[in-house]
């Protein structure tokens, strides 16, 4: 199976700034939306990016594709590592007063109840263990495929699957109101 990012990342690593942009502009936008989705917050999301970019270009001349991986499958599991030590620190920080919650009420109209939906989506995917919550991101937000996102999660495609079924039923369990409204 050949990588499509192969000839891309060839000539990053030569240093050609028009296929770093192309790169860039490729793969940032998934990125963005992995990080936002695992962190909760679109300026951390950035910095990841940010980081698993400098990565990026830190590791193009040394980059092999016949290890195994596809370069996909390795920037997304950087992003989802940069996402994990920004969330072991987050634990890490004590806090005098709780954080506040998302008010849980009736929107007023539909489209902020449609934002309202929206927040308490993600806030229901917060909750979730942070292994779950990879398995739901990447399955259902990145769109990839068992066999990829168990590639990327280092975990067997059945390993998958129960971390899916699990973290759905607890996002019903904690969406159950939605759903009878």
């Amino acid at each position: 199976m050949s990588d499509p990012d192969e000839a891309l990342l060839r000539e990053v690593a030569r240093g050609d700034s028009v296929a770093a942009r192309a790169l860039v502009a490729r793969k940032l936008p998934r990125l963005l939306s992995l990080a936002g989705r695992m962190l909760g917050d679109p300026a951390e999301a950035e910095d990841v990016a940010q980081e698993a970019f400098l990565r990026v270009w830190k590791q193009a001349p040394r980059w092999r594709a016949d290890g195994g991986a596809r370069f996909d499958t390795w920037l997304h599991r950087v992003a989802l590592n940069l996402c994990y030590d920004r969330l072991r620190r987050r634990r890490e920080l004590a806090t005098a007063d709780p954080p506040e919650r998302p008010d849980e009420g009736p929107a007023p109209d539909r489209g902020l109840e449609a934002q309202d939906v929206g927040r308490r989506v993600a806030a229901a995917l917060q909750g979730l263990p942070d292994r779950q919550r990879e398995a739901i991101v990447l399955c259902h937000y990145q769109e990839l495929g068992n066999i990829e996102a168990a590639a990327v999660m280092g975990v067997s495609v059945e390993a998958l699957e129960g971390l899916l079924g699990r973290g759905r039923r607890a996002l019903r369990a904690a969406l159950t109101d939605l759903r009878e409204a």
